[in-house]
């Protein structure tokens, strides 16, 4: 390149003047002014969420203390309607009820994902499809879901008992008796909502390095001790969370004993949810039905306060 060429293209640069930086008061001025756009926006969210959980959460607290009839003046009873409660023979069945219905479910519910999320792990095909068929029972609304299994079970013509006549094996009463009415709500309850159980887990699993597996092969590991000392230690903290999540799903169980038993037979599968939807609209007594709102609140928080905890410890140490 000639020297002419060299001053031509020097000249073509253009020198830009350097601009100040806004004020400050600009700066902070455009600040709050996107804090309250971002405020406004929540601003719906929130009313909502004031009108329809935190107001009636408030006022059951108040309720509680209080005999409460609908057309009536609330009167202020104390701790009354606790003590009532707690002298109903409907209150230890209730909870009898659901405490066993809460461990029946993680004996059945909390292992049957599990195995499931291992099993599509190891498939090397269709592993969406199957993804889907999984899923596919958590799309089906409860209610739905609820009457499918009350004709399932039906002792006349069920499919279940008629399944067992084609075996030629004896057949059972289903959610009809006594003692099998709360297992078969247990399964209604595992089918209907295991899919996005699966998926958490399957996610999980699919974290695990690859590497550690081989290594356990090289060592000579089969597939339980990989399971045991690979795919368990690596989800365990996933597989905690779970585990305190479905104790305070299934101890609000309602669903299932409202539609398919009627918390029959003989109270079998009277849950408190149940307990607490007899007392506010068959006794029209809402004032027992939030004292029951309450214990079983102060419960569930102890749950969730762990819940917590245990992910505030492991985002800590993340």
């Amino acid at each position: 390149m000639t020297r002419t060429a060299q001053r031509r293209n020097v000249a073509k640069v253009t020198v830009r003047p350097v601009q100040a930086p806004p004020p400050a008061g600009d700066a902070r001025r455009r600040r709050l002014a996107d804090q309250a756009r971002a405020y406004g926006f929540l601003l719906g969210g929130l009313i909502c969420f004031a009108l329809f959980s935190w107001y009636p959460a408030i006022r059951a607290v108040v309720i509680a203390f209080q005999k409460y009839t609908p057309g009536s003046e609330p009167e202020w009873v104390g701790t009354a309607n606790f003590t009532r409660v707690l002298a109903d023979p409907e209150f230890a069945a209730a909870w009898r009820n659901t405490l066993t219905f809460t461990l029946l479910a993680l004996l059945i519910g909390f292992a049957i994902p599990f195995v499931l999320a291992l099993v599509l792990n190891e498939l090397r095909h269709a592993k969406a499809f199957f993804r889907v068929v999984v899923y596919l029972p958590v799309m089906i609304p409860p209610v739905v879901s609820a009457l499918l299994w009350k004709w399932f079970y039906d002792p006349g013509t069920g499919l279940a008992n008629e399944a067992l006549r084609f075996l030629h094996l004896p057949t059972s009463n289903w959610s009809n008796g006594a003692d099998t009415a709360l297992v078969s709500l247990v399964i209604v309850a595992t089918w209907a909502n295991m899919g996005g159980t699966v998926l958490i887990y399957l996610a999980a699993l699919q974290a695990v390095p690859g590497e550690l597996y081989e290594a356990a092969e090289l060592d000579g590991a089969n597939l339980l001790q990989r399971v045991r000392h690979v795919t368990i230690p690596q989800t365990r903290f996933v597989i905690l969370m779970l585990m305190l999540l479905q104790i305070i799903a299934t101890m609000q169980v309602f669903t299932e004993p409202f539609v398919i038993t009627g918390g029959g037979p003989e109270n079998a599968t009277v849950t408190v949810l149940y307990l607490i939807y007899k007392y506010a609209f068959l006794y029209n007594d809402f004032g027992g039905a939030c004292a029951l709102s309450v214990l079983l609140l102060a419960l569930l928080g102890a749950f969730s306060a762990v819940y917590l905890r245990l992910t505030r410890t492991s985002g800590e140490d993340a």
